[in-house]
Formats: structure tokens, C-alpha cells, sequence
């Protein structure tokens, strides 16, 4: 299983990289020439920068962490290339996500809720237990922010990837990323700040999940252009043991 970050930013785009969105490849079991494609999060500005790294057209699903603009509204993006594209008509791929995604997706683009993008995508919200995408077991778990909001527990060649979503501290995320071979983690929040409670994590808040679920390796991510990210660097690595680093577009990891 190979992760590839797309966009990192936290809350909007930056500089540096789009907002949140993580491309996760593995090979089919059964037939190692096919690759599937999963995107956890399409948010803003991330349709652009996947481009670099692979076509939207070889995308196989795109699961949403929550509804928040800076996590999924470049499916609008999608949803043009999937009607439009002269190459015609293509196979409708699922879009997963909490309640409302498919009348939130259609909103985001002007479009009536009926049909809205059920032309384009199958629309499927999350429910208990886990889904199975092609080689991917995903399982979504339902963490503390402000809208319903997911972690995602991946699995696949053997390996665990865990992604928190945005999420604040709470013993689900510690649960999803159980023994994980990389927890990749938001750090929006700086140590010693007046942060609204339930709403995103510190380095040291991402540093104690992944202490607590004895991650591998811990990624941080979803840090806003307005913060220093080497402040969210150090208080991770003072209170975790294992490898740790900052996300970057286009960073890859083999698990």
C-alpha cells in the first residue's frame, strides 16, 4: 500500500500545497497489473495537484472525512471531468461520506438536489462496519468536530494506514489507529493557545494518539498556512517515540 499527500494545508489552501487530500494505491490481489485508487479527501485546490501525480480519471472512489470545504469541494472539479470529459461517458465510481454528502455535493456545484452528481458518482454514507474497495478494508470511525467527522482505519497488503480526519482529541481516534503502521495526524492547533475545545488537535495531542495507539510512525498534517509547522513538529517528536515528520505534497510512503 503506497500513500501519496496531495494537499496538507489546514483549513484552506497555502502557499505550499492544496487542502486535504491523500491518494492511497495497492495493487489487486488477483491481478497485480491493476492498481486501485482511493482518495481520502478532495478538498480545495487538491483536483489540480493530483493531476501531477496521477490522472482523475484512473480515481476508483473518494471517501470524505466531513463535510468542510477544505475536504471535499473539488469533487465539484471531478464531477466536470466526469461529465464532460471528450473522452465520454465513464463508469459512475462511489463517493463516500457522512449524511448529506450527495445533496451537500450537489449544492456545492448550483445543481437541484435530484439529480445533483448521481449521474456521475454513486453516493454512499457511512454506516457500521467496514467497506471493501477493491483491496482496501476501510473502516470509518466517528470522532469529535464541530459536523460529523470520520477517521479512517485503511488496510491493505497487510499494512495499517490510520488518517484522523479533523478530529479533537477523543479515545476513537486513539482506537482506529491501533497498532497502525503510520498514523497520518492533524496538528492545527499550537500548545498553550486558547483552543476551542473538540474542534482539531495539537502536535503534542497527535503525539499522545498515537503514543497511546503504539503507531509505527506519525505524520503531521492539516497545519494552517498562520502557524509556524515546526512548532507542531517539535511538541509531537518531545512526546512520541517513534519516527515523526511533517507532511509535504507529493511525500510517498510504502507501508
Amino acid at each position: 500500500m503506497r500513500l501519496t499527500v496531495i494537499g496538507c494545508s489546514g483549513s484552506f489552501a497555502g502557499p505550499d500545497s492544496p487542502a486535504s487530500c491523500y491518494l492511497v494505491e495497492a495493487a489487486d490481489p488477483d491481478d497485480p497489473s491493476r492498481t486501485w485508487r482511493v482518495l481520502l479527501d478532495l478538498g480545495s485546490g487538491a483536483l489540480g495537484t493530483l493531476q501531477r501525480f496521477v490522472s482523475p480519471l484512473d480515481v476508483d472512489a473518494v471517501l470524505f472525512s466531513h463535510l468542510h470545504p477544505d475536504h471535499y469541494f473539488d469533487l465539484s472539479g471531478l464531477y466536470v471531468v466526469w461529465k464532460y470529459h471528450p473522452g465520454g461517458p465513464r463508469p459512475r465510481i462511489p463517493v463516500h461520506g457522512p449524511a448529506g454528502v450527495a445533496a451537500q455535493a450537489a449544492r456545492s456545484y448550483g445543481l437541484a438536489k435530484d439529480p445533483g452528481m448521481a449521474g456521475e458518482f454513486e453516493f454512499h454514507e457511512y454506516a457500521d462496519g467496514p467497506l471493501t474497495i477493491g483491496p482496501f478494508t476501510i473502516r470509518p470511525v466517528r470522532v469529535v468536530h464541530p459536523v460529523p467527522a470520520y477517521a479512517f482505519r485503511v488496510e491493505a497488503d497487510g499494512a495499517v494506514l490510520t488518517y484522523s480526519g479533523d478530529t479533537g482529541p477523543c479515545d476513537a481516534l486513539v482506537e482506529a489507529a491501533k497498532g497502525a503502521d503510520l498514523l497520518l495526524c492533524e496538528a492545527a492547533f499550537q500548545s498553550g493557545a486558547d483552543n476551542p475545545t473538540d474542534l482539531h488537535l495539537t502536535g503534542a495531542d497527535a503525539a499522545a494518539a498515537a503514543t497511546a495507539a503504539g503507531a509505527g510512525r506519525l505524520v503531521l498534517t492539516h497545519i494552517p498556512p498562520w502557524h509556524d509547522r515546526q512548532v507542531a513538529l517539535g511538541e509531537a517528536r518531545a512526546g512520541f517515540d517513534g519516527p515523526v515528520e511533517l507532511a509535504a505534497t507529493g511525500a510517498t510512503y510504502d507501508l
